[in-house]
């Protein structure tokens, strides 16, 4: 019995020898960076792929296919195109759906950076706030999915081919935005006192309430004139209705676009090293990132 007693020991010994020894041999591997961006543009063309889409959609519709892109219900004058109608002609359609595609996948990791981000400031806050600002980040990760999933909806699923779902999926889409936009300012004032910012928060906070304030304007505008064109088919009615929603939809842009104020120099990297090595690495005051 003691001797076998004595072997178990033994093997544990081991055990932990090896097992330290690939610790130390984990630990000893090298960082490789295998992919670094500046998350900065990113951003950038993230926010602008689809404006310039949508211009490029409009215009070529406009000029080559005018009265595919004028039809509605009630064959009254237009003008203005809507949204739908632009991209829901061939080859605009496929431009868009591609360009949408591009611009959702960004869409989603930003998101979570921009929760990580605001969860990082709640220990500056009172213990009292805590609770209820973390809460307000949860709602804003998950308005801000909704309306990304929202947008590939009445990207892909077009008004011509599911009318009643395309309505439904853009209501939600219009709902999620608005609601992110002023949980978005709401956080905003709870997490920065206006002594604290520096320009770029400044700028960035200043012009979320101008776009937000242009969003809610332009919604209103919108429903009014929708009203007009289903129920009285007013003459040009649809033309106002497409504007207001140009006004949202280039807002709607404009606000993501403010995100080039919240991280200014930030990067993204894609990195090969054992845990324990990141924490060591990214932990680290400057100057021993400096002197390794």
């Amino acid at each position: 019995m003691q001797e076998h007693k004595t072997t178990i020991s033994c093997k544990s010994i081991d055990k932990t020898t090896i097992s330290s020894s690939s610790l130390e041999d984990r630990q000893s591997q090298p960082l490789a960076i295998h992919y670094l961006a500046s998350f900065h543009q990113i951003c950038v063309v993230t926010a602008l792929l689809p404006l310039v889409t949508l211009f490029t959609c409009f215009v070529t519709a406009y000029v080559f296919q005018y009265d595919d892109v004028h039809e509605t219900h009630c064959r009254v004058y237009n003008i203005i195109p809507s949204i739908s109608a632009i991209t829901g002609v061939s080859p605009q359609r496929y431009f868009w759906r591609f360009s949408i595609a591009l611009h959702l996948g960004p869409r989603i990791p930003i998101a979570f950076v921009y929760k990580n981000y605001y969860r990082s400031q709640l220990a500056n806050l009172a213990p009292a706030l805590v609770s209820r600002t973390n809460w307000l980040i949860t709602l804003i990760l998950v308005l801000n999915c909704v309306e990304i999933a929202s947008l590939g909806g009445v990207t892909y699923i077009s008004n011509r081919e599911n009318y009643p779902i395309h309505e439904k999926i853009f209501i939600t889409f219009m709902v999620c935005s608005l609601c992110y936009m002023l949980a978005t300012i709401k956080l905003n004032g709870i997490l920065h006192a206006p002594h604290t910012l520096n320009v770029e928060q400044k700028l960035s906070i200043k012009w979320k309430k101008i776009l937000f304030v242009v969003s809610i304007l332009s919604t209103i505008g919108l429903l009014v004139f929708f009203a007009k064109h289903r129920f009285y088919c007013h003459d040009l009615a649809f033309s106002w209705f497409a504007f207001f929603e140009y006004l949202i939809a280039i807002a709607n842009m404009l606000f993501h676009f403010t995100i080039i104020w919240d991280f200014p120099s930030q990067f993204m990297l894609i990195v090969q090293a054992p845990r324990e090595n990141l924490s060591q690495y990214f932990c680290a005051p400057p100057s021993k990132q400096k002197s390794d």
